[in-house]
């Protein structure tokens, strides 16, 4: 008889079947794992000779038409003076002892590694402890139980049977998602130019299990080119799941939008889309307080439920379905979704679900990796998104508000407030007379501190002082200990990654002093981050030069290069350069030709978009052009648009305005990427400036660094983050084989090397404004 085959560890099955209970509110410790490796440690150092730590169990299970495989490490296996044997599971908690029984999770967990000992030694009965170690001490208490192997056998086979729907579920899916796929057709007529070799090169390198990094053009159907050819790999067994990554919403909801072309076409799919956690909740305050919550409230209890529910009901889970579920079911939305992401074929989601050590889907298996390809669009954005996941910062004033808030309840913890504070008040001194510091690295006694800090906000956390005051009102709002808490979990974090890719400054800035522990180059901890994954499929119409992306994002020798030329025809783009200087110090000089140059490319009917480098430089050019052209009709964006502003903003641009609309906008900001406005929804666009980010300390790092690294480090710092906005920016255009569009591009600069040789090949026929 052929049996499907389910591998799995004991401790996912045991967490499947036997957690109950709530969400902890608030926060998941990072210092509690931590804290846990080091009990661990402590307490097998006390282990005998013939002792033996971390022992490897495996054995198989066969329960209806499934076969399971069934593995995991137990803490210790302990030999008495008798012979006799006993396993030991090791535990930290934050919980009082002494009365405590130990949980069933825990309890179970246990249990099924005396099963297999029973198994692989022959043992007639088996003594199992579980011990216990309170965080932030050595209080320890074990707990023991001694168990027949038949005892064991009937609590392994009833263990494995509640665990099976779920499983019988995932095998049936399996089976008709892969023939589905084998049928699958590629949902367009025909392909467009280049789109058939991108897709190619896609499925090519999902088959050999090394990355692609793909300039694919504005307009040839990058999501579908990537989605269509690693679900073929999926669907013949080369992988087992995909993440489409993307940095915006607008790139999700064209994921979203792909898959479900394919899923009307017979794809049989459970795709999940996951949203951020303060927008999926339901609750008016946003985010966990400490307040109840029945979302949270048991959890444990109905989550498997609602699982079950949404993946025999539903193929694409997007946000609106999740909440749907959620509620009926009474369960968090974004616990929620994440667990089913576990179950699905394809999740949607943010980079920082991979790539953030914060935040990463820590309970994905190794060898669920190894089978898992990752597609990454507009992965331009993954150099300073990376940067930004690395790095880690503080402030001197959140220590000094909990110092004072908490003097009177819980004297340790404001002891380890006032550590930190006091060592920000030496760092303060330290600096230069401008307020600056620079090291090479961290500051060695920086650690020892913040783990202080660290274990007395959790015990606080847990447990709330009683009568605690109301933070005063010269105290940061925000920076409350939860806040103050997970910055620390992040510096203590990054203090393990810091080598020669990082540097560390501080600033005096309005009173307060700020530390950082800058990442400044993201390559290698993007790297590690990504090599589990059988292959990584990063693309962008913005990914030049390529040289520098393979450099930036962490490319291996083997990985594959691919540029596609643009489907598109030259006499499509009406390219000029204004020759002004857009340079902050002859800003003033270039409003009036700037202003002119508008009016020149409005005079056609249509719609049309500028982009400065700067909300003053828009707003400065803004005002003159009103004042002279009042009749041309004009949108601006403004300072933190709110998600319907931004959609107004956008609809205000129909193929049928009766008059000319001239829309006013920022180089890098939200309408200059993932912006989709075909034909006549958008007839012209002005790029103002080069894009060169602002002048400042952590630029000119970068420069230095590269620099020294024998690069180009203006290049690196400045031109190629700058150039990449102008093309995006340009890219807003010509978006199919019918459109025509005029492009300005202002600024001499754009005569010059590099920035001339930056530019695409079909941007080159320009004409110079004189």
């Amino acid at each position: 008889m052929h049996f499907a085959e389910i591998s799995i560890s004991v401790r996912s099955l045991v967490e499947y079947v036997f957690s109950s209970g709530s969400l902890m509110p608030g926060f998941s410790s990072g210092a509690a794992m931590a804290e846990g490796t080091r009990i661990h440690q402590h307490i097998q150092k006390q282990y005998k000779e013939g002792d033996r730590k971390e022992v490897y169990l495996k054995t198989e299970m066969v329960h209806g038409g499934l076969k399971f495989i069934i593995d995991g490490r137990c803490d210790g296996l302990l030999t008495g003076e008798d012979g006799a044997v006993t396993v030991e599971e090791i535990k930290s908690t934050a919980e009082l002892l002494g009365l405590f029984a130990g949980k069933e999770v825990h309890w179970a967990q246990a249990l099924m590694y005396a099963h297999i000992l029973c198994l692989d030694l022959g043992l007639t009965d088996i003594t199992v402890k579980l011990t216990y170690v309170r965080r932030g001490g050595e209080e320890q208490q074990s707990l023991y139980r001694t168990m027949t192997a038949a005892e064991l056998e009937a609590f392994a086979n009833d263990t494995v049977a509640r665990y099976a729907p779920y499983a019988e579920l995932l095998v049936r899916h399996q089976e008709q998602r892969d023939s589905s796929i084998r049928s699958l057709a590629f949902p367009f007529p025909a392909y467009r130019s280049g789109q058939r070799h991108f897709a190619a090169a896609v499925y090519k390198s999902v088959a050999e299990g090394v990355n692609l990094f793909a300039q694919a053009p504005t307009g040839i159907g990058k999501t579908m080119s990537t989605l269509f050819p690693a679900l073929k790999a999926l669907g013949e067994g080369n992988a087992a799941g995909l993440f489409y990554l993307t940095a915006k919403t607008v790139n999700r909801l064209a994921a979203q939008e792909a898959i479900g072309m394919l899923l009307a076409q017979g794809l049989q799919l459970h795709a999940v889309t996951l949203t951020a956690k303060d927008k999926a909740c339901f609750r008016e305050e946003g985010l966990c307080s400490s307040e109840s919550c029945p979302y949270r409230e048991g959890y444990y209890d109905r989550i498997n439920g609602a699982v079950l529910d949404v993946l025999e009901h539903e193929k694409l889970m997007t946000q609106e379905v999740i909440a749907r579920y959620a509620k009926k079911h009474v369960v968090c939305p974004f616990e929620f979704s994440l667990d089913t992401a576990y179950a699905c074929d394809a999740v949607i989601c943010d980079y920082n679900y991979i790539y953030d050590p914060r935040i990463s889907l820590k309970r994905l298996p190794e060898e669920r990796k190894r089978k898992t390809v990752l597609l990454v669009d507009e992965a331009h954005n993954l150099v300073d998104r990376g940067r930004a996941m690395y790095s880690a910062e503080l402030t001197k004033a959140p220590f000094l508000g909990l110092q004072r808030q908490f003097k009177t309840v819980n004297k340790a913890l404001t002891a380890a407030a006032k550590a930190v504070n006091a060592f920000f008040i030496a760092l303060r001194k330290s600096c230069s007379e401008d307020g600056e510091g620079q090291w090479s690295a961290y500051p060695e006694e920086l650690p020892g501190l913040l783990e202080a800090f660290s274990l007395e906000a959790e015990a606080e956390l847990l447990s709330p002082s009683a009568l605690l005051p109301v933070p005063g009102e010269d105290e940061e709002e925000g920076q409350g200990l939860l806040d103050t808490y997970f910055t620390v979990q992040n510096m203590l974090r990054t203090f393990k990654t810091y080598d020669e890719r990082y540097v560390t400054y501080a600033e005096v800035r309005r009173g307060d002093v700020y530390l950082k522990l800058f990442n400044l180059d993201p390559s290698h901890l993007l790297q590690q981050m990504g090599k589990s994954f059988r292959s990584q499929i990063l693309f962008s119409a913005t990914l030049s030069p390529l040289s520098y992306y393979r450099d930036m994002i962490g490319a291996r020798e083997e990985d594959y290069s691919l540029t596609v030329p643009s489907p598109f025809h030259r006499e499509q783009w009406q390219v000029s350069v204004l020759p002004v200087s857009t340079r902050y110090r002859e800003r003033e000089a270039s409003l009036r030709p700037l202003c002119d140059a508008l009016k020149g490319m409005t005079a056609r009917k249509g719609n049309y978009l500028v982009f400065f480098p700067s909300y003053a430089y828009l707003q400065n050019v803004y005002e003159l052009f009103a004042d002279k052209y009042p009749e041309v009709s004009t949108l601006v964006q403004s300072t933190g648009m709110s998600e319907p502003d931004r959609e107004s903003f956008l609809a205000s641009f129909r193929p049928d305005n009766p008059e000319t609309l001239l829309g006013f906008a920022v180089l890098g900001g939200i309408f200059s990427e993932g912006v989709d406005l075909p034909g006549d929804r958008l007839n012209g666009v002005m790029v103002v400036g080069v894009g060169l980010p602002q002048v400042g300390l952590e630029r000119n790092l970068l420069r230095s660094y590269f620099q020294a690294a024998g690069k180009n480090g203006f290049d690196y710092a400045y031109v190629y983050p700058g150039m990449c906005k102008v093309l995006q920016a340009g890219g807003r255009l010509i978006r199919s084989e019918s459109d025509n569009g005029v492009i300005i591009l202002a600024d001499d600069r754009f005569l010059q090397h590099p920035y001339r040789h930056l530019l695409p090949d079909e941007w080159q026929d320009y004409l110079v404004i004189t």
